[in-house]
């Protein structure tokens, strides 16, 4: 009979997931007791950090709401939302790459007609987002799902302020056409904090880290046949490109958004002129396997 003792801590616990009926289960809290007991005793974890701890925790649930997900915010400001949609979604430099959901895709986004403008507030910098979903092989996905959504002007999404921004604000499902393109208006989308006001925010302020993250439009692209991808478009001068609070950033996903000075071209995208655009294709791999 093995006792639970400082030296054989993991091992005491571990094995008692031994009859655990899922084997993945098993392995998963088997490895899991390994590295917190390690973890443990590396610091020497003092009580009173461990309450702590504890109360952190239990702070982060009770700021959940339908609107507000602070575990989503802790896993994203710990790096561990990028690091599993790392894994989970290895393109091998054949697609596009993912990046984090972020936690305010909380309502589906209005199916729109291709051209049509996800901005209803009136506030921003008109803008012209274009591009084509293709498979690895540059083959075009016709009818492929583009599900768009971002903040506004003033660095919020609609689910923030509502009854200050209209439903559905600045989002939107778009279905490419025969070649796999895709078209909408929109605005310049801002830098903006996640949310501070609760333990997550004490976390970065603790450890001297600012909440912010670059100004980008989030993307969800479907085809049938097809892996899906969830990305970002960054914008490429926003501030915190380099410094994003979640660590959603990586350079495949940064592009420019020229200023176009072309009245014609305005007036048949119906937009004012001048106005902003940026060109963001989209690759999708084969399901199956990864």
């Amino acid at each position: 009979m093995e006792l639970f003792s400082e030296e054989r801590s993991a091992h005491v616990v571990a094995r008692s997931f031994a009859a655990t009926p899922d084997p993945r289960l098993r392995d998963v809290l088997t490895s899991l007791v390994r590295h917190l007991h390690a973890f443990v005793k590396e610091v020497e974890l003092t009580e009173e950090e461990w309450s702590a701890a504890i109360g952190f925790l239990t702070r982060t649930g009770q700021k959940c709401d339908d609107v507000r997900q602070e575990f989503v915010l802790l896993s994203d400001v710990l790096g561990i939302s990028m690091l599993v949609e790392t894994i989970n979604h290895r393109t091998g430099g054949a697609a596009t790459e993912s990046t984090v959901l972020g936690p305010f895709h909380l309502v589906d986004s209005p199916p729109r007609e291709l051209g049509d403008t996800i901005a209803l507030d009136g506030k921003g910098e008109p803008c012209l987002v274009t591009g084509q979903v293709t498979g690895a092989g540059g083959e075009p996905l016709p009818g492929a799902l583009v599900d768009v959504w971002q903040a506004n002007a003033d660095g919020f999404y609609d689910v923030q302020q509502p009854g200050v921004q209209p439903g559905r604000n600045l989002r939107g499902l778009f279905t490419a056409d025969q070649d796999g393109r895709f078209w909408f208006r929109t605005v310049v989308p801002r830098y903006y904090p996640i949310p501070d006001d609760g333990p997550v925010g004490e976390l970065l302020a603790a450890t001297g880290r600012h909440p912010n993250r670059p100004a980008h439009v989030h993307f969800i692209v479907t085809a049938e046949g097809h892996r899906p991808v969830t990305t970002h478009l960054f914008v490429d001068d926003s501030p915190y490109l380099d410094s994003d609070a979640v660590f959603g950033v990586k350079e495949s996903l940064v592009r420019s958004f020229p200023l176009v000075d072309d009245p014609a071209r305005a007036a048949g995208a119906g937009l004012p002129n001048p106005f902003r655009t940026v060109h963001f294709d989209v690759t999708l791999l084969p399901a199956g396997p990864r």
